[in-house]
């Protein structure tokens, strides 16, 4: 199920996350209605949450993207010249390309990963 937080473009971080709480319990407690459902345009769906490392997130019309957060798992990187390990959760970025261009699409991707690295980012951007 994806319920639709509406006007989140106009909400602060506490907003959203009372909106994100809200609708956690009434869909736990089954009282999430169809109008709670309908009208997205994007979405964000978290997986990782239940395990999941890579998906590939599929559209629900109208939508016109889907970002999928997975799970933040230990992996080996290489970093200046070494092995060491360090946290990695994988993005992904479902998009309908009639709409959106491709190269916008992975340039907000990567701004979305830049933000997750270095969260105090989130401060600067306006």
């Amino acid at each position: 199920m994806v319920p639709v937080l509406r006007d989140a473009d106009r909400m602060s971080f506490a907003q959203l996350e009372l909106g994100i709480r809200d609708f956690a319990a009434r869909a736990s407690s089954g009282q999430l209605t169809l109008e709670d459902l309908m009208g997205g345009t994007f979405t964000i769906t978290n997986g990782g949450v239940f395990g999941s490392l890579l998906s590939t997130p599929i559209l629900n019309p109208p939508q016109v993207g889907i970002l999928g957060l997975h799970k933040v798992q230990d992996r080996a990187v290489p970093l200046n010249g070494q092995v060491v390990i360090r946290p990695m959760m994988y993005v992904a970025l479902t998009y309908d390309h009639r709409i959106v261009d491709g190269r916008e699409a992975v340039q907000f991707l990567v701004t979305i990963t830049d933000l997750i690295e270095d969260p105090a980012n989130l401060l600067l951007v306006s």
